[in-house]
């Protein structure tokens, strides 16, 4: 039987190593890795790619990533990339001007580092924006900032109180400054209009254009539901898989409400079943445990500091109970859910394997795959749990380098000792833990090959300043296969994340072999082809 499609001439990234230089597609499969030999598959229709040197490797799959949203903030007041305050604050002035039809300014993704301890003020936005009230979270989408109408539309003031989930900024009179935190942002965040389910789907399909662009295949949407304002991307899933327009495989996050107990698990069961169609299935639940680091709200074990370097009263906040957080995981668990939890403190990483382990221990063994995202602080004691327990360790590599927001904006309020605790892949993997990865966009670049450049390398990417926890660093085959068999794993995506006989015909050829050039080139890395079971998705030029 000829093959429909048969890639040659260069290295191909199987498991046990770049051991091939030829690959034959047949449908949507693998059905051939070697050398020479497998030249002999091609026929008078198959489609011969000439990789010229270049890598071919599988494709990638993001574990953790919020593509709708992103999608919209695209086609929003996009505050990404800017540094300073003056330039953000042009952005929203460009945007407002440009958009006078629009009841509200939204969008979002500036940098807290661009703005003295990371919270602007309303009058930033008062001076550009008087008339309409304007909701912008920031990168991480654990902060957003908004002007004087929009907290006047609210009826936030001096005598708001503080949410049990979140903290609303103020001034030195203690005036609302314009930053909400956490779950303060719900109190503007449900006043904004919804997106349209024509412009969530618009969404969906041009950040899956893009993923596709870098070479991503497959991914797990980290937030299915109703959260903070975000729009539920649930239905543009749907509609995008009905109409064969879902090219990529996707798992969702069903969100868990932390505002509420078992009570919920029914209807999770429910919507298990109802948005699973095509390409798209949703059999995980997300369980967001803690805050960031930025602001003070990651669950930490002992208290953050002050600016004095003194201890304070605040450990951060747990958002679901940890009492009762064990018999949740344990009975989602039973229920055959994959748990998805958001901890990024080290009180956050115990909680969350205090639970797997009640699960484990209730249940016996399973094949549900929990794994906990983020990971910024972890305790020595618990690195060696994950091994243990089977829970994946789900990275995001762009966040482990020297940048403003990190040496500003955390490792002053962490103190030495637990700064040098952070993102610990190197001991993670060395424990005999799985690694997977993903970007957690748009908090920051979906690009798998900038975050494999800091993972390798423990620099920002074009970056000379010093190396980040050196021990930590990953070498590149394990930070590709984080990025490929870690996080198909994580999706129940076993026949794909591997170039082999019988695998999903997934793949990426990169427009070089980034083994031959050294750590330092690899961010200077592009996709060239992404194919999703042997069909092109994505060209460069």
């Amino acid at each position: 039987m000829h093959a429909d499609l048969l890639f040659t001439g260069g290295p191909v990234l199987t498991p046990e190593g770049r051991t091939a230089t030829a690959v034959a597609v047949t449908g949507d499969r693998i059905t051939a890795v070697g050398h020479a030999e497998v030249r002999e598959l091609a026929g008078p229709r198959t489609e011969v790619v000439d990789l010229a040197g270049r890598l071919l490797l599988p494709g990638f799959q993001d574990a953790h990533v919020h593509p709708v949203p992103a999608g919209l903030e695209l086609s929003q007041c996009d505050l990404t990339g800017r540094t300073t305050a003056e330039e953000t604050v042009a952005a929203v002035r460009a945007y407002a001007d440009a958009h006078p039809e629009r009841e509200w300014i939204l969008g979002g993704g500036w940098s807290m580092e661009a703005f003295a301890g990371g919270t602007p003020s309303k009058e930033l936005l008062d001076a550009v924006v008087p008339d309409r009230p304007v909701y912008l979270p920031n990168r991480d989408h654990h902060g957003a900032w908004v002007n004087s109408r929009a907290l006047e539309l609210a009826g936030i003031g001096r005598s708001t109180p503080d949410p049990a989930d979140g903290r609303i900024e103020r001034d030195a009179s203690g005036e609302p400054s314009g930053t909400l935190q956490e779950g303060a942002m719900q109190l503007v965040g449900r006043l904004t209009p919804p997106a349209g389910p024509a412009d969530r789907l618009a969404a969906l399909l041009h950040a899956q254009r893009h993923l596709h662009a870098l070479g991503i295949t497959a991914w797990q949407d980290a937030l299915v539901g109703d959260f903070l304002g975000m729009d539920d991307p649930a239905q543009a899933y749907l509609s995008a898989a009905a109409e064969g327009s879902l090219t990529a495989r996707v798992v969702g996050a069903l969100w868990w409400d932390r505002e509420r107990g078992a009570e919920q698990i029914p209807e999770l069961v429910a919507r298990r079943e109802a948005l699973s169609r095509g390409r798209f299935r949703a059999g995980t639940v997300k369980l967001m445990l803690d805050g960031v680091a930025e602001n003070h709200t990651a669950a930490l074990l002992d208290p953050y500091l002050d600016r004095c370097g003194c201890a304070t009263a605040n450990r951060g906040k747990s958002f679901i109970d940890p009492e009762q957080l064990p018999r949740h995981v344990t009975e989602l668990d039973a229920l055959g859910f994959q748990c998805h939890f958001h901890a990024l403190g080290d009180r956050a990483v115990r909680d969350a394997l205090d639970a797997v382990e009640a699960a484990r221990a209730a249940n016996g063994p399973s094949d549900t795959r929990p794994h906990l995202a983020h990971l910024q602080v972890v305790h020595p004691d618990d690195v060696p749990r994950f091994a243990r327990l089977g829970a994946t360790a789900n990275i995001q590599p762009l966040w482990a380098a020297h940048e403003p927001q990190m040496d500003e904006l955390t490792i002053p309020f962490l103190g030495p000792e637990r700064a040098a605790r952070q993102y610990p892949f190197g001991s993670l993997l060395r424990s005999g833990a799985r690694l997977a990865a993903g970007s957690d966009w748009p908090v920051s670049s979906p690009d798998p090959l900038q975050g494999i450049h800091v993972a390798v390398n423990r620099v920002e990417p074009g970056g000379a300043g010093p190396v980040f926890l050196p021990g930590e660093r990953l070498g590149l085959a394990e930070a590709l296969t984080a990025y490929t068999a870690g996080s198909a794993y994580v999706n129940h995506l076993d026949d794909s994340g591997r170039v082999a006989v019988g695998a999903l015909a997934d793949l990426v050829v990169l427009d070089r072999d980034p083994f031959a050039d050294g750590p330092e080139a690899i961010a200077g890395t592009a996709v060239a082809l992404t194919y999703v079971g042997g069909e092109c998705v994505y060209t460069a030029g």
